[in-house]
């Protein structure tokens, strides 16, 4: 947890944060009707530090963007080598053909298992931070909680769920001005990291439907093309989740450590 620092919107250790209702009429102060022992109070939340999280997630996208990386050069490989078999079938040995299938499903394997490691990872990243907003600022969002993760799952709703989410847990995150006014930091970062992932979830699905119908050299040649772009989106992506990972977690970490206010 973080270090107490007293200001709005953060709760003492082991105290409800500030903003919380006062227990209804009729919720028992004391001892529970016929039990000799004090009533415990309803369970409150605290600030957590995503820094963990963070520094997690970071590492794993770096993973991801190699792997990446290396399935963008084996796409390559696999472009040129159909090229080769379209201009002269004769001149491409079975071994060679055979090298190729095995790379492709090496990387393909690589890429689904550092793609659930990541995925599972930042999703508990993300409802760590959408917890943390809802302490320092919950009138900053439109949904509960639980949507930080549920809105993943969603199909085509997880095109743009997260992403309002994220926009959300970002205002709640800024600092406000000395004044107490609303002092807006560049959104960015958000803006960018989306737009790249989006791109990047369109691509591999035609990359995905293209390959599974490639029944032929140019048709493999032209869906290893389309594989490679996916590739370089995913590799961009994941580069913009680093920096609005980095960016979301240093500004929750501000305000909950330094306070609320901003100093300029």
């Amino acid at each position: 947890m973080y270090a107490a620092q007293p200001h709005p919107g953060q709760p003492y250790p082991g105290r409800p944060y500030a903003g919380t209702p006062l227990p209804p009429p009729g919720h028992p102060a004391g001892p529970y009707a016929g039990m000799p022992y004090a009533a415990p109070w309803p369970p409150t939340d605290v600030l957590r530090s995503p820094r963990g999280l963070a520094l997690a997630v970071c590492v794993l996208l770096g993973v991801a963007a190699a792997v990446n990386l290396l399935s963008a050069a084996v796409g390559g490989y696999v472009h040129s080598l159909m090229k080769r078999v379209i201009a002269d079938p004769a001149q491409v040995g079975a071994d060679t053909l055979d090298r190729s299938d095995v790379l492709t499903g090496i990387t393909g394997a690589l890429q689904a298992v550092i793609l659930l490691a990541t995925a599972v990872v930042f999703v508990i990243w993300f409802h760590r931070v959408r917890v943390n907003g809802g302490i320092m600022r919950p009138d900053a969002f439109s949904q509960g909680r639980g949507w930080a993760i549920g809105g993943w799952f969603i199909p085509i709703g997880n095109l743009f769920l997260p992403y309002r989410t994220a926009k959300e847990i970002w205002t709640a995150s800024t600092r406000s001005a000395p004044d107490g006014t609303f002092r807006e930091v560049s959104a960015a970062p958000v803006h960018a990291w989306w737009a790249a992932w989006v791109l990047s979830v369109l691509s591999d699905r035609l990359f995905s439907a293209l390959y599974a119908r490639a029944g032929t050299a140019e048709a493999l040649r032209d869906a290893s093309a389309v594989g490679m772009a996916c590739d370089l989106l995913t590799v961009a992506a994941a580069v913009l989740a680093i920096v609005f990972v980095r960016k979301l977690t240093a500004m929750q970490t501000a305000k909950a450590e330094q306070g609320p206010y901003a100093a300029v």
